[in-house]
């Protein structure tokens, strides 16, 4: 009679809690969706860099913001670097190559965060996997950057990818633990059904 009045107490709480995991659920899904665009929209755009460049640099030296980029030196990093990507894949076209397969792994890593998308609790290890390439976007942009010439501006730049990306996974790592505490909680409610059913008979 105990197990049954335990039982009881739990049930009339279960409607709350599959709306709440129905919401956890959906907190995650749209944190992730956010991470999986950032990530598609990163890998599209690193295929046609030096169409991208040109634009860019075009809209700098003809429009209203050709002051402003000069004055924050925009424009002179964004010329040259168009001017040095313009050479190379006119004389050395292979190496833009290996662009692509930057672009590329962007891709699989966004279809990677499709299983914590479907089941969050059972692939939670892709979202720390996540925060580990985040935190290595420091070390890299700031020490790559530095032997490869990119001004620390644009290197400040490219951490902030790394900051913003940490920003939804943690969100979701918060919303996994909450959504696995309840699974285990689902789960301690069968086994006292289950005991329940076996003292009754």
């Amino acid at each position: 009679m105990a197990i049954r009045r335990v039982i009881g107490t739990i049930n009339a709480k279960d409607g709350r809690d599959v709306l709440s995991q129905d919401h956890h659920l959906r907190a995650i899904r749209f944190w992730l969706g956010i991470v999986m665009a950032g990530l598609i929209v990163s890998g599209v755009t690193a295929f046609p860099l030096e169409t991208e460049l040109r634009l860019i640099r075009a809209l700098l030296q003809n429009g209203a913001l050709r002051p402003a980029a000069e004055w924050a030196h925009l424009l002179p990093w964004i010329a040259q670097v168009y001017n040095g990507l313009a050479s190379t894949n006119h004389t050395y076209p292979f190496l833009a190559y290996g662009t692509d397969w930057l672009a590329f792994a962007h891709l699989v890593i966004a279809v990677a965060f499709i299983g914590p998308w479907r089941d969050p609790v059972r692939n939670k290890w892709l979202i720390t996997f996540g925060l580990i390439a985040c935190a290595g976007v420091l070390p890299l942009a700031l020490i790559a950057g530095q032997i490869r010439g990119i001004p620390f501006g644009w290197r400040l730049i490219d951490c902030s990818f790394g900051l913003f990306g940490c920003l939804p996974l943690l969100r979701c790592r918060h919303l996994i633990a909450a959504l696995d505490t309840r699974a285990r909680y689902a789960r301690s409610i069968g086994a006292l059904d289950r005991l329940d059913t076996r003292s009754a008979a």
